[in-house]
């Protein structure tokens, strides 16, 4: 009886399970669909059965440079993520191995900079990109984002290093191990899984920022987030133009996470079992 209970159980949570994830799925599902329509059957309604036609596709890569904000997402996303690396790792691995009284308020002033709402800075940021150069520039978008996940980078290492047993970083040093090679030599290669998926889910919000992208950048430094809001025009929205546009943008960072999806399960569980 308790198995069959057991067992019950679990076909409801299975079931459940996939409703919520087709639930999350449906929206990309129907961009998808509709990106294959012509700009009229997108307009005309509700409908799952498109004619197929490649219209949209053609014009997106034609007229409107679908390559240059493809690169340009591809070298902010990158670029930022390597940057609050280089700068999160130390700073992860100085609070989880020589944590002060002071460590954990430090970590909650970090993580508390992320519920402040982003247009309350937009101004002053915009004033500084505007007097030193910034504005529509990879490097500035760079900054931004990799300041903006810095928050969630450092948490996550954090927790990460917290997990690796801290003498084998004491015999690193009897050993006569510089503080470079104790981090570039020892801790990071034990630590993987955790940079991998830090990595990974860093990259995503980079690709997937919208705010900072469409307020600091116009043409030049534009990367696909800003290339979708593009097709908001005061004549209307082009559905169809729009969901190919869209389609195309999240394809290279849901085959990357279909890819990655187990390194990246395993970084997220990363000491999670002891």
């Amino acid at each position: 009886m308790a198995r069959a209970v057991s067992r019950n159980t679990r076909i409801g949570w299975t079931i459940a399970a996939w409703f919520v994830a087709l639930l999350i799925f449906f929206p990309i599902l129907y961009a998808i669909i509709t990106s294959f329509k012509s700009e009229q059957e997108a307009i005309a309604g509700f409908d799952l059965i498109p004619s197929f036609t490649l219209e949209s596709y053609r014009e997106v890569q034609s007229q409107y440079n679908y390559f240059r904000p493809f690169m340009n997402s591809v070298i902010i996303a990158v670029g930022s993520t390597v940057l609050a690396l280089l700068v999160a790792i130390p700073a992860a691995w100085a609070m989880a191995f020589s944590p002060t009284k002071r460590t954990k308020d430090i970590l909650m002033w970090m993580l508390s900079t992320k519920m402040m709402p982003a247009v309350a800075v937009l101004v002053p940021i915009y004033l500084i990109f505007l007097r030193t150069g910034l504005l529509d520039t990879r490097t500035g978008l760079v900054i931004v984002l990799m300041l903006m996940n810095l928050p969630i980078v450092v948490w996550m290492l954090y927790t990460y290093f917290r997990e690796i047993p801290g003498e084998i970083l004491e015999a690193a040093r009897m050993d006569g191990a510089t503080l470079g090679q104790e981090i570039m030599h020892v801790l990071a290669p034990m630590a993987v899984p955790g940079i991998a998926s830090t990595l990974l889910l860093n990259i995503i919000l980079a690709w997937n920022e919208a705010f900072w992208t469409i307020q600091l950048t116009t043409t030049n430094a534009a990367p696909l987030s800003a290339f979708i809001a593009s097709f908001s025009s005061p004549q209307g929205l082009f559905w169809a133009k729009l969901s190919a546009a869209s389609t195309l943008a999240i394809a290279p960072i849901l085959i990357m996470g279909w890819f990655s999806q187990k390194q990246l399960v395993r970084g997220l569980t990363f000491g999670a079992v002891k």
